[in-house]
């Protein structure tokens, strides 16, 4: 019962984080009104790293056992791949959302579960006959909800595929290592890192001024603390003891939320074409959450 619970506590970590990460792509794009793509990434992960120094000095005085049980130097080596590997994604797909169809951009940048799936067999992980039925019908899905307008082949689709597959090696590494690190270090650790390599390349390619990170301060709040920090943080949790393939199913719903928050927030209607798509994907989703006994013959005599 405990690793039920466990399991199902994991899966609602990782369907906030699908939900938060679903209404950053307005922030996202408001905050590149002020900065450059890479300060708006420089200055996103140093604030979702510093904001999780408070909740990692508390959970070590609460619980100061728990962290006996985890390897330092696996922390470092997890912190600091993922850090890399988020420094790419989240660099190459910042640049794509300037130039990219925002429908175009978010169906190719989810096609990370299609590659998350692929490395997993890759690595030797067992991917269940219904879990390959749903990537497919989730895969149907986000192209009806955000496949709209026209679908024409540009440069910047090769990018935005790149920076697909660069999130799905994240989300593998992640899911490693938080069975390793504490999911707050590893957190810190990993934007910390991707903040450190993305400094550099603010000064050389950018002209950052103090006036123009303080004139966007809103939407680089909200994306360094709520998504980088406050989501990011939950992903890790949620991969404590869920597959990684079942993980991103249910991250990938982040476009549904998208599109529904757009509905809220922003007032924007949906097409019966987006309405199927929203069904088509959460329908994937919970199929794939199903037991593997639920899928084996019955006795002959049954």
């Amino acid at each position: 019962m405990k690793i039920a619970h466990m399991r199902l506590y994991c899966i609602m970590a990782l369907l906030l984080t699908a939900f938060i990460s679903g209404l950053s792509f307005v922030a996202q794009k408001i905050g590149m009104v002020y900065v450059g793509p890479l300060t708006f990434n420089t200055m996103r992960c140093f604030i979702g790293s510093f904001c999780l120094l408070p909740l990692i000095f508390l959970a070590g005085k609460i619980t100061p056992h728990k962290s006996k049980h985890y390897s330092t130097r696996e922390l470092i080596k997890g912190g600091t791949l993922a850090g890399f590997v988020l420094f790419i994604a989240f660099t190459i797909n910042q640049y794509c959302m300037i130039y990219a169809q925002a429908g175009k951009a978010g169906f190719i940048t989810s096609l990370y579960i299609l590659f998350v799936p692929i490395l997993a067999v890759f690595l030797k992980h067992k991917l269940l006959p219904h879990v390959q039925i749903s990537i497919v019908v989730a895969l149907f899905g986000l192209y009806l909800l955000c496949a709209k307008g026209t679908m024409q082949f540009e440069v910047w689709d090769v990018f935005l595929l790149i920076s697909a597959f660069f999130f799905a090696l994240h989300i593998i590494i992640v899911s490693h290592y938080s069975k390793k690190a504490s999911a707050l270090k590893l957190s810190s650790l990993q934007f910390f890192v991707a903040g450190i390599l993305s400094l550099p390349f603010m000064f050389i390619f950018e002209n950052p001024t103090f006036a123009s990170i303080i004139a966007g301060w809103k939407p680089i709040l909200f994306i360094g603390i709520i998504v980088t920090g406050v989501a990011y943080t939950l992903q890790i949790f949620g991969h404590k003891a869920t597959h990684p393939v079942l993980a991103t199913l249910i991250l990938s719903s982040e476009a549904v939320f998208a599109v529904l928050g757009g509905m809220v927030l922003l007032g924007e209607t949906l097409s019966v074409r987006e309405i199927t798509g929203c069904i088509i994907m959460f329908a994937a989703i919970i199929f794939a959450q199903l037991p593997e006994n639920k899928f084996k013959k019955l006795p002959a005599e049954t």
